[in-house]
């Protein structure tokens, strides 16, 4: 087999993992924290389930760059196959956690991190052993198929991890262990180095000013979803405000320090060039309009949709997977064609036609009602796969085909870690957008609803002053929130008729469906605006550009 095939399919398989484990986890929370006999939505226990989900996506932010620099230095090969070897290490001790309750998930967190650097390694070199292995006409194609599978394990994990977490939560950690093991025998026995690696100093003023700035603003971020005082969100935290305000002094200082070093870590000097700034810009706004979209995808399917069609809110996780496979059906079509065809075409057409494509998917799911039609979503989403597969296959092929051989890398981990940080960033501002949303009209909604039902004034009141946090994340776990919020105490003394009218499938999602829809509504126009502002960076790369190694521009 030749060379750059074999390259193909072992990285592929490498960010089909990374990206899967990306995900697994999210569904399968329920399953986990049942395991490790751990109340996620108890006072105080909210932050262990942002950081499970979360601490993932921000290690990986962060790292990118300096790994797929480390890979420019020393060899992207090196680089990549530490990665496996790393997250299949982790993945072991993942499925091996010895301890139970905050323990449990302490040790899960920590080890998630582990396997996130793992995960980065993989994800920031395999682009750049791509790019070095195809000639510049194929490699729209094979950065096509290697893009498109890691955008599809997203939602693959989904569905895989709800399968999973059925037989044992342990098995969500156990599936990536033979895979991580038979992809690091593979890439050390079949991969080599093609690039030259061009050794330099570390540049460490940069590495840590990075390093530490992006990880405040993320984590600030992250605890701003989280209810503050008698705030539904903690944005008003002074904690918040100055991680915040420390995060972006430091991405500044790093700026400085990477203007005035011989060997900088980010090459900032690449922004110069049009077809990558304008890739990179485009990739951002893209990644949190994808990444809140996601989310309020599954919450609205678990929440509401699910349970309103007579799912027990126990499986509404497999099913959510499930219901959203027509999304990575669009990606798997789109990606592979579309990037073959930029081989030909070039980029922007493509790019920025499939932004289009998203902007108009979002319009759509702005016109569903709560309660919509199946045939109709699964079409809406199918475009939207189309759409971000256009997109993201000849955009990576057009970003790395426009950079210096020994500084794809380093361009590597730039691309990813503007994904990696618009899918953090996203989380954060959606969720906030959307608890907002639900704290100025559920409390009124769900007292009204309670007490109609049987439930005491004082105790209806004393749930509806609840952070809208844990109502929102109850349906996401699929757990039924009323159940949860009012306790078997309270439901044990209700007549049978308004107990089971309570906790069963209807309830609920009547109820919350007004208010959550009109943050629905805020939260996709906000993606609508940002696809389009996406489309209009995509548009503006200019003609087709290829680096030469002769140091000339080439445009087709």
């Amino acid at each position: 087999m030749s060379y750059k095939w074999v390259a193909l399919s072992n990285t592929t398989l490498g960010v089909l993992m990374s990206a899967l484990d990306g995900s697994i986890v999210i569904i399968s929370l329920p399953a986990i924290f049942r395991g490790i006999g751990l109340d996620p939505l108890a006072p105080g226990n909210i932050g262990y389930l942002l950081w499970m989900i979360l601490g993932y996506l921000l290690v990986q932010a962060v790292l990118v760059v300096t790994l797929g620099r480390l890979g420019d230095m020393f060899g992207r090969v090196k680089m990549y196959n530490l990665g496996f070897v790393v997250f299949s290490a982790a993945s072991v001790a993942l499925s091996f956690d010895p301890f139970h309750a905050a323990g449990g998930a302490l040790w899960l967190i920590g080890w998630r991190i582990v396997q996130a650097a793992g995960g980065s390694m993989l994800t920031a070199n395999s682009a750049a052993i791509l790019t070095d292995a195809f000639p510049a006409r194929q490699r729209g194609m094979a950065l096509g198929v290697n893009q498109i599978t890691a955008l599809a394990g997203q939602f693959l994990g989904l569905v895989v991890g709800g399968l999973l977490a059925e037989i044992d939560w342990r098995a969500v950690f156990w599936v990536s262990v033979p895979f991580g093991l038979l992809g690091t025998i593979w890439s050390i026995r079949s991969l080599r180095e093609v690039g030259t690696p061009k050794r330099a100093k570390v540049d460490w003023g940069g590495n840590v000013t990075f390093a530490a700035g992006t990880a405040l603003l993320l984590a600030a971020i992250t605890y701003g979803i989280q209810p503050y005082g008698g705030a539904a969100t903690g944005w008003g935290s002074p904690w918040v405000l100055g991680g915040i305000a420390a995060g972006v002094l430091l991405l500044v200082l790093f700026g400085v320090v990477e203007t005035r070093v011989a060997a900088p870590m980010f090459q900032l000097g690449l922004f110069r060039i049009r077809a990558f700034a304008a890739g990179n810009i485009a990739a951002l706004l893209t990644a949190v309009a994808r990444g809140g979209m996601q989310f309020m995808l599954i919450i609205w399917l678990q929440g509401i949709w699910l349970p309103l069609h007579g799912y027990d809110y126990e499986r509404t996780p497999l099913w959510a997977g499930i219901y959203l496979l027509p999304l990575t059906v669009g990606f798997l079509v789109a990606g592979p064609v579309s990037g073959y065809l930029s081989d030909r075409f070039g980029a922007r057409l493509f790019s920025t036609g499939g932004l289009l494509l998203v902007a108009a998917a979002f319009l759509g799911l702005l016109a569903l009602p709560v309660d919509f039609p199946y045939p109709a979503f699964a079409a809406l989403l199918v475009l939207s796969g189309i759409g971000q597969g256009m997109f993201s296959a000849p955009n990576t092929s057009a970003i790395m085909s426009s950079v210096p051989d020994e500084q794809r890398g380093v361009a590597s981990g730039m691309r990813a870690t503007f994904q990696n940080s618009g899918t953090s960033l996203s989380i954060g501002v959606f969720f906030s957008l959307m608890i907002a949303g639900l704290a100025s009209s559920l409390p009124q909604t769900l007292t009204s609803g309670l007490q109609a039902h049987g439930v005491p004034a004082t105790v209806a009141d004393g749930v509806a002053r609840l952070p809208p946090v844990s109502t929102l994340f109850a349906a996401f776990l699929g757990s039924n929130p009323v159940g949860h919020l009012l306790g078997p105490d309270v439901l044990s003394g209700l007549p049978p008729a308004d107990r089971s009218a309570l906790t069963g499938g209807e309830f609920f999602p009547r109820l919350v469906s007004g208010p959550f829809h009109h943050g629905l509504v805020v939260v996709f126009t906000a993606a609508t605006v940002l696809a389009v502002a996406a489309a209009m960076a995509s548009a503006s790369r200019g003609k087709r550009y290829f680096h030469n190694p002769e140091g000339s521009k080439e445009h087709r």
